[in-house]
């Protein structure tokens, strides 16, 4: 839970429908409150107008690249306390490396486990405020 009761906001931007599904159920099964975009292009905008809590963003996608999104988004002021948790199929040290200097707040390689995507939301949603 956000602060007050209100519960977490997450934004997913994934391309790929099945990774979708999976993610909608864990999210409905946490409690959060989400909502999907399938491309990058419209993904800023729609992170301006929802202002999530967290965006659960795929490095691969059509139109703009979740890096080209995460440093967009660390460059608006507005969304400064907007979390960001990178997903890729590529999970190599170094493109790790590039989400978390482009300033993810976390990485996490795909396919993943649902628990350790689990854990990792909330290690990032759980420091909040803090």
């Amino acid at each position: 839970m956000a602060d007050g009761g209100r519960k977490h906001r997450v934004l997913i931007v994934e391309d790929e429908d099945n990774i979708a599904i999976a993610l909608d159920y864990l999210m409905s099964r946490e409690g959060f409150e989400h909502d999907r975009i399938a491309t990058g292009a419209g993904a800023l905008d729609k992170i301006r107008e929802l202002h999530p809590d967290l965006v659960l963003l795929d490095v691969m996608l059509p139109e703009v690249s979740g890096y080209e999104i995460c440093q967009e988004v660390r460059a608006d002021e507005g969304l400064a306390d907007v979390k960001i948790l990178m997903m890729t199929a590529r999970g190599s040290a170094m493109e790790r490396r590039k989400g978390l200097a482009l300033g993810a707040d976390g990485f996490i390689a795909k396919p993943f486990e649902l628990k350790e995507l689990r854990e990792e939301l909330h290690r990032i949603l759980d420091r909040e405020g803090a």
